[in-house]
């Protein structure tokens, strides 16, 4: 996993590991490699939409310019 990928791209390739591991072919250790894949890209998604999260609530709690 490239640490300077987007939130975006880290969905995009989670969505080809469920494909990838719904089909009835997959070996058993590409599909450990693939499900390991996706618990890091899962965290990683999890943490950007934290950090989003943060900066909104951040955002609305600063003072308006009016």
């Amino acid at each position: 996993m490239n640490e300077n990928m987007t939130y975006e791209e880290a969905k995009k390739r989670l969505e080809e590991i469920c494909v990838t591991l719904g089909k009835p072919d997959v070996n058993l250790d590409d599909a450990i490699n693939l499900y390991e894949e996706a618990a890091k890209l899962t965290a990683f998604c999890y943490e950007k939409l934290s950090k989003a999260e943060l900066k909104f609530s951040q955002i609305s709690l600063e003072p308006s310019e009016e």
